[in-house]
């Protein structure tokens, strides 16, 4: 009897194991799916489990078989996507949920955590993924910088127990490292991505990123990783850069040889609205080699405003002008911008700062509408290497969408009129959200 059992079970479809996916058809929706195309009104998607399985005028959707949500007179957009945030510098779980909660009830999917305490992103990105928590999926880096950066007190926090520079998420680099072990310790640690920061030669930051590649692991770096510049950046062939502001070195008189050297930029080459020709070859060589920059710009808006207000820490590296500017020119000049943040809006505040960001690449960075959107979609999963999983609303993606009740392409703004979210299929309404009551000091992961 029990072979009899057995027998039956191993008869059995995987799909009659496991269920059938269940069926989500949203109907009548006015769609803007994220390539650039125009707007599609009356159009019908098709969710099955996790994936979206068709993308049709709704005179074409059969409801057979699946739930219905009607979405007449609602927008649906890609699932938005912050590519640079920090979850665990220092490690503090609670405090990281009730941000990626805020982000997920606005209608971000997924984030990039550019180079924290994997231990704890590590198990959060494996909670979101399954669905133990409610937040955008994680996509994290591994570290590598030069052996002078590892003195940084946030090395220190994020590699705790054991000794900085010497952990596979955060790796000291120089010439007698073996970095074919390098990249493959990185890689073990299930990074999306090796981060490049600091205290790096522009020689030693190439032959990273070609092993790396070699891999077939993304590079994402620093603007200037000192004493490596932009151009060194760009020659080596990383795949995103972070941070517009530093840009601005490759045309100062002096460069520092160092990341703890805090010498601003020397903005005399940019004065009264000029853009030196080796900023704007910078930007022909990005757009040539598909380099994306991760602009973050509000964090260097709102850390030009704290300094003059409270005079304590570090000075800026340059004003909120140039790098404004820097962005702009970028963009101009065919360069694919995405939406980083590298900082939180405090706890009580309704939405995450990715929406502040947005509000800066249409207002004085001066992007349309359309190629904002496209920023926090396309280009923004492309920076994150899931271009294939996400950004778009296509037939075989995931079921990542944003519903809006007010059209972003006449306002950018009008992202922020979020009804729901779904994220891998499952659907998160906009009114199970509250912000929390209880401030706190805005977080910011700064440079």
């Amino acid at each position: 009897m029990r072979r009899g059992v057995l027998c039956c079970c191993l008869l059995l479809s995987p799909v009659a194991i496991a269920g059938e996916a269940p069926r989500t058809l949203y109907r009548n929706a006015v769609l803007i799916d994220g390539t650039g195309a125009p707007a599609r009104p009356g159009t019908s998607i098709l969710v099955e489990g996790e994936r979206i399985a068709a993308v049709m005028p709704d005179a074409q959707a059969r409801t057979a078989g699946a739930t219905v949500v009607d979405l007449r007179g609602r927008y649906v957009v890609p699932g938005l996507i912050d590519t640079h945030v920090h979850l665990a510098t220092p490690p503090d779980a609670a405090e990281a949920k009730k941000n990626l909660r805020r982000q997920l009830y606005s209608g971000v999917t997924a984030v990039r955590s550019m180079a924290d305490d994997v231990r704890s992103v590590g198990e959060l990105s494996r909670q979101a993924l399954v669905g133990e928590i409610p937040s955008p999926d994680i996509h994290y880096a591994a570290l590598m910088a030069g052996p002078g950066f590892f003195k940084d007190p946030r090395t220190i926090a994020v590699t705790r127990g054991r000794t900085p520079g010497q952990t596979p998420w955060m790796q000291a680099i120089d010439e007698r490292t073996d970095l074919v072990l390098a990249v493959a310790m990185a890689r073990g640690t299930s990074a999306d991505g090796i981060k490049l920061y600091a205290d790096m030669p522009g020689p030693l930051l190439a032959k990273i990123t070609t092993e790396a590649h070699r891999q077939g692991i993304p590079v994402w770096a620093h603007a200037a990783v000192f004493p490596a510049m932009p151009a060194d950046d760009v020659a080596a062939g990383v795949d995103v850069i972070s941070h517009s502001c530093p840009l601005a070195y490759e045309a100062s008189p002096h460069k520092p040889a160092s990341y703890h050297e805090r010498t601003p930029v020397d903005e005399s080459a940019f004065k009264d609205g000029a853009m030196p020709a080796s900023i704007t070859g910078l930007f022909a060589s990005m757009a040539a080699r598909g380099t994306i920059l991760d602009a973050t710009n509000l964090v260097y808006v709102r850390h030009v405003a704290e300094y003059a207000r409270d005079k304590q820490g570090a000075p800026p590296r340059c004003s909120a002008g140039l790098t404004l500017r820097l962005t702009a020119q970028a963009f101009q000049q065919g360069v694919a911008i995405s939406s980083g943040t590298d900082g939180d809006n405090p706890d009580e505040a309704p939405f995450p700062s990715l929406h502040d960001e947005l509000d800066l690449l249409a207002g004085p960075v001066g992007m349309p509408p359309m190629e904002v959107l496209r920023a926090a979609t396309a280009t923004a999963a492309r920076a994150l290497g899931q271009e294939k999983a996400m950004g778009t609303i296509e037939p075989g993606k995931l079921a990542n969408l944003v519903v809006l009740s007010e059209d972003p392409l006449t306002d950018i703004d009008h992202l922020r009129s979020v009804t729901e979210t779904v994220k891998r299929g499952v659907r998160y309404p906009r009114s199970a959200f509250h912000a929390v009551t209880e401030k706190k000091a805005g977080a910011s992961g700064r440079d």
